[in-house]
């Protein structure tokens, strides 16, 4: 049976909280975790399942200001990375930003997070900005002072 991608539900969302750790390494990405994602934003989330345990998540939001899907957070559940759950995510959720006229995809993450920027670079997102003092392409302040973000976009021809 393939692992279908669906509209993540409040019951998905909980799943998710509840099990944190099974997804993250560390708690830096709780509060990000927001329960605006499924109240106001939830047809934009997105989550692929097996036998009701949620196996991996993308809540993305569609930009009010430009035509830019913007990936939130993506997140693969221990034990089942390197399927390509995050790579059909990914292109789940291009489909749904261009169905609905955005012209990019947008992501951000923090110059720590190496695996991320791989990971965004191998699905054809590229960094913009300008190199800190270890050479990794960021936008300066991006998130606060002193608060630089690797800031990916990939255009949709």
């Amino acid at each position: 049976m393939e692992r279908q991608i669906t509209i993540c539900t409040k019951e998905d969302f909980d799943q998710v909280l509840a099990e944190l750790d099974q997804f993250w390494e560390h708690d830096r990405t709780s509060t990000l975790h927001h329960p605006t994602i499924i109240y106001e934003f939830g047809n934009s989330s997105f989550v692929i399942k097996e036998n009701g345990r949620v196996l991996a998540y993308l809540f993305g939001f569609l930009s009010q200001t430009e035509y830019a899907g913007y990936v939130h957070l993506l997140s693969v559940r221990r034990g089942f990375r390197r399927q390509g759950l995050a790579n059909r995510l990914y292109a789940h959720f291009e489909q749904f930003a261009r169905s609905r006229g955005c012209t990019r995809l947008k992501a951000i993450t923090s110059p720590i997070n190496r695996l991320s920027i791989a990971f965004h670079r191998s699905i054809g997102m590229l960094p913009t900005g300008g190199a800190d003092s270890r050479g990794l392409p960021v936008v300066k302040d991006y998130a606060g002072p002193g608060r630089d973000r690797v800031v990916f976009l990939k255009y949709l021809g």
